[in-house]
């Protein structure tokens, strides 16, 4: 349906909706991708530095760096509390599956190599919609002092999503050109994460048959 309508239609379409509304719908856009993956928060980021761009833009660049920022923040603030929550909910729980998933052995390994290397690892998770996502999880669990994080990632969001602003902005009507070079960063940072699992899963295998043995 929407690819028989020509794209400067929906253009002119989106921009005349009132500027609170194209804030408020970046702004949520920038927040859901950081408690729900899947959802393209990186594209509509790109299409929002488009937009401020266009030629009688109801929303200004500054708005849309606003709304990007404050988004992604009360996202990655969300999941920082509900990882200090959940950590706690699974150390209580009595549901079979779930309180499986609390390994405190385990667990603790993760958050001491976590809290050795937080500063990188909360620069450098901005910089993958799947990393960023379990990152400030882990950040809760961890009780990684608020003020720190809040500080390391903003200047995350700064970085990524300062590039993609820009790179939207001064694309302008090829602005999709863009995603496609988004698509492959994504599937290789997918790939790469792939092979750094299945490393760690074989080490952990075979640091536990070495013990059976």
């Amino acid at each position: 349906m929407l690819d028989s309508i020509p794209f400067e239609t929906i253009l002119n379409r989106i921009l005349e909706l009132p500027p609170l509304v194209l804030w408020g719908f970046f702004c949520f856009s920038n927040f859901l991708e950081n408690v729900f993956p899947p959802w393209p928060g990186d594209t509509v980021t790109v299409f929002s530095g488009f937009i401020s761009s266009s030629q009688d833009s109801p929303i200004s660049f500054f708005s849309v760096v606003l709304a990007t920022y404050v988004g992604n923040l009360l996202g990655a603030l969300t999941m920082y509390y509900f990882g200090e929550r959940f950590l706690l909910f699974l150390k209580q729980t009595k549901i079979p599956f779930l309180s499986a998933l609390y390994h405190e052995e385990n667990l603790r390994k993760t958050l001491v190599w976590f809290r050795k290397f937080e500063i990188i690892v909360v620069l450098v998770s901005r910089f993958s919609a799947g990393i960023r996502f379990f990152v400030s999880i882990v950040a809760g669990m961890s009780k990684m002092n608020i003020i720190k994080f809040v500080v390391l990632y903003s200047i995350a969001i700064s970085l990524w999503c300062g590039i993609l602003l820009f790179a939207g902005s001064f694309v302008g009507s090829n602005w999709n050109q863009i995603i496609v070079i988004l698509s492959y960063y994504n599937q290789t940072i997918g790939i790469i994460l792939l092979f750094i699992f299945i490393y760690l899963l074989y080490q952990t295998f075979k640091k536990r048959n070495t013990k059976l043995t």
